[in-house]
């Protein structure tokens, strides 16, 4: 059995090959069992890595987003079965882009609505626009030039709008695609609350959980926490870049995503984590409901949205999606020691985050680097972490 020295001793290798500094814990039952922080939050001015450094979560935003909007699902607030268009009626009429038999592009309306189940699986065929080149994309990207040049500033609602003009990849449910969906998702939660998404957030999980170092905005010291965000080049080393999206954390910004955007630390997510493994309840408060946690960790997807999802991809291996996470179906595919329903998510700069219900366990690792070289990290944390049971 692995000890808590075996991942002392993987979180150093991982430092000495390279990456500029990490931080993980693991808690069980509510206790830390495990906090580790090793490297440097800043190379150039050799500040160490620790409790209090804030790493930009990305995607691991959408986790906290799906957990807030189904606070309001269980509330009466909405249905996953119901049409978008029933809170933003700019999606009444879909329109989709189909191939004909020559394989020329043409404009048709959706055959069916969107769902709010839709967006919270990734299955409303909306990829981010900045992921790819597809039709959908390219509109994407002129809806938010448009948004820019119209107004100084515009909020999620705003641009959650806009895009029901855009022609969507696929019709509604069929495939998977990695994208919009939880903006739209982000949207939602402000239409129905009448606060904005970080207001929600603060009222309902941020505050009740203690979480003081994470949200949207910077405020007090934050700033000046924050881990600074490197590229390892191919000859491996490490330049430093600008924090992405870190514009949209300054106190006057008002955009605040559902895909991404939120920092944290890692103590800060284990909290949050803790609570999703603990049946929605920490230190005597209840954030969601315990059979609320398992429709949102219960696989979604169909046969063909599953091959969407996890594709001769290794990192994704075994698992299916639910609402906003990713779900371990099957641990021999996945090659993981981990339980049959763990699930969590990942941020484009190295953030992982896995709750393990069965065990009231949870994992949560943070780094910022470009590629953040998630199969090789995350995979052996998961493993390492796992075996400390």
């Amino acid at each position: 059995m692995a000890k808590f020295d075996d991942l002392s001793n993987l979180l150093k290798k991982f430092v000495e090959d390279g990456l500029p500094g990490c931080g993980c814990a693991i808690a069980k039952d509510g206790k830390i069992l495990y906090e580790g922080y090793f490297g440097y939050a800043d190379l150039e001015k050799k500040k160490r890595i620790s409790e209090d450094s804030v790493f930009r979560i990305f995607s691991m935003t959408k986790v906290v987003i799906c957990t807030a909007a189904l606070i309001l699902f269980e509330r009466g607030k909405f249905l996953l079965h119901e049409p978008i268009y029933e809170y933003f009626p700019e999606y009444k009429d879909a329109k989709v882009f189909v191939k004909d038999s020559n394989g020329k592009l043409h404009v048709e309306r959706a055959k069916n609505p969107m769902l709010i189940k839709h967006a919270f699986t990734m299955a409303v065929g909306m990829p981010y626009p900045f992921l790819d080149d597809s039709p959908t994309a390219n509109e994407m990207r002129r809806i938010k030039k448009e948004l820019s040049e119209r107004y100084e500033k515009y909020d999620i609602v705003t641009e959650v709008k806009a895009m029901g003009s855009v022609p969507i990849a696929f019709e509604p449910g069929t495939h998977w695609l990695y994208g919009y969906g939880h903006d739209i998702i982000a949207g939602l939660i402000q239409v129905i609350s009448g606060k904005t998404v970080g207001e929600f957030l603060q009222d309902e999980i941020f505050d009740p959980l203690g979480m003081d170092s994470t949200g949207y905005r910077f405020n007090g010291n934050i700033e000046e926490r924050m881990v600074s965000c490197y590229k390892k080049n191919e000859d491996g080393t490490l330049e430093k870049v600008p924090g992405m999206l870190d514009e949209y954390h300054q106190p006057d910004a008002i955009y605040e995503s559902g895909g991404a955007g939120l920092y944290s630390t890692v103590r800060d997510y284990l909290k949050f984590s803790q609570m999703l493994a603990n049946g929605g309840y920490y230190n005597g408060h209840k954030i969601i409901g315990k059979k609320t946690i398992d429709l949102m960790r219960a696989n979604q997807l169909n046969e063909q949205q599953l091959k969407d999802f996890n594709f001769n991809n290794p990192y994704l291996a075994g698992y299916g999606y639910g609402l906003g996470v990713r779900t371990l179906m099957n641990s021999a595919e996945g090659n993981s020691n981990g339980s049959i329903g763990e699930f969590g998510w990942t941020g484009a700069l190295g953030t992982y985050v896995s709750i393990d219900p069965s065990e009231r366990f949870s994992i949560v690792y943070m780094h910022q680097m470009i590629p953040n070289m998630e199969v090789y990290h995350h995979l052996r944390i998961r493993a390492v972490a796992n075996a400390c049971l």
